[in-house]
C-alpha cells in the first residue's frame, strides 16, 4: 500500500527558523508543504521519509528566506494493483460501497465487484449477498427471508483487492455558459480515488471466512 517517491522541489525557510537545524526545518517544511496531498500520478503523500540531497541554503532578494534546492524520498500511499487491503465499509448506496483505511476514505466497490448474486437494501442501507441462490434480479433477492442474507454492513472490517486507481485534476476555472445561460458546475470529484473488489472467496467481510480453513489444519486439530 506504500511506496517510496523520490522528488525535488526548492523550499524556502523563514528566518525564525534559521535557528533550527537544516535538515530539521527542511523535513518540517516539507511535511507541511506535501502531507495529506495528493500529487498526479504518484499518490497521496503521508510525510518525509528522508532527505536525499540538499543544497547550500540562497537568500533571495526581498523575502529574507533561505531556499533550498532538495531530492527527498517521500512516504506515499498508492495501492498496486491485485494487492488485497483492509479497510472498514464507511456507506453503501445503490451504486455501491465506500470504504476507508482510516486516513483515506476514497475507496470505493462498484455494482460489478460486489459478489454475486447482490442487492442493496434500502431499508438497511446495505448491501446483501444471497449464496447458493438463483434468485437473478434485485426485486427477487428483495423478496429472500432475511435470515439468508448475508449483509455488508457499515463499520464491518473487509478485505477488498485492488482493481484500479484513478486521478483527478480538478483545476478551478470559470464557469461555462451555453447561448447566454450559465451552465451549473459539476460536483467536485475526488483528486484519487481507489476502485476495489470484494467478488471472490476470501473477499469481502473478514468474518465471512473465519470458519474457513485448509483441510490440513483440521487434520493437525484432529
Amino acid at each position: 500500500m506504500f511506496v517510496l517517491s523520490i522528488i525535488k522541489d526548492t523550499i524556502a525557510i523563514l528566518p525564525t527558523n534559521f535557528g533550527v537545524p537544516p535538515e530539521q526545518a527542511l523535513i518540517a517544511e516539507i511535511n507541511k508543504k506535501y502531507a495529506n496531498r495528493v500529487l498526479h500520478d504518484v499518490g497521496l503523500c503521508i510525510c518525509v521519509f528522508d532527505l536525499v540531497e540538499a543544497g547550500e541554503g540562497k537568500v533571495r532578494y526581498g523575502d529574507g528566506c533561505l531556499w533550498y534546492k532538495v531530492r527527498f524520498r517521500m512516504v506515499v500511499c498508492r495501492p498496486f494493483a491485485s494487492e488485497v487491503i483492509l479497510a472498514k465499509v464507511k456507506s453503501s448506496d445503490e451504486d455501491g460501497i465506500r470504504l476507508s483505511v482510516g486516513f483515506f476514505d476514497d475507496i470505493y466497490v462498484p455494482l460489478a465487484y460486489l459478489p454475486q448474486p447482490s442487492a442493496f437494501d434500502p431499508n438497511e442501507r446495505a448491501h446483501f449477498w444471497l449464496p447458493d441462490s438463483e434468485a437473478t434480479t434485485p426485486h427477487e433477492l428483495l423478496e429472500s427471508a432475511t435470515a439468508d442474507r448475508m449483509y455488508i454492513d457499515q463499520g464491518e472490517v473487509v478485505r477488498a483487492r485492488v482493481e484500479a486507481d484513478e486521478f483527478y485534476d480538478d483545476e478551478p476555472g470559470p464557469p461555462k455558459a451555453a447561448e447566454g445561460v450559465a451552465v451549473k458546475r459539476e460536483a467536485r470529484r475526488a483528486p484519487y480515488s481507489i476502485i476495489c473488489s470484494i467478488a471472490e472467496q476470501g473477499l469481502g467481510p473478514v468474518p465471512w471466512w473465519k470458519s474457513a480453513q485448509p483441510a490440513d489444519d483440521a487434520m493437525d486439530q484432529e
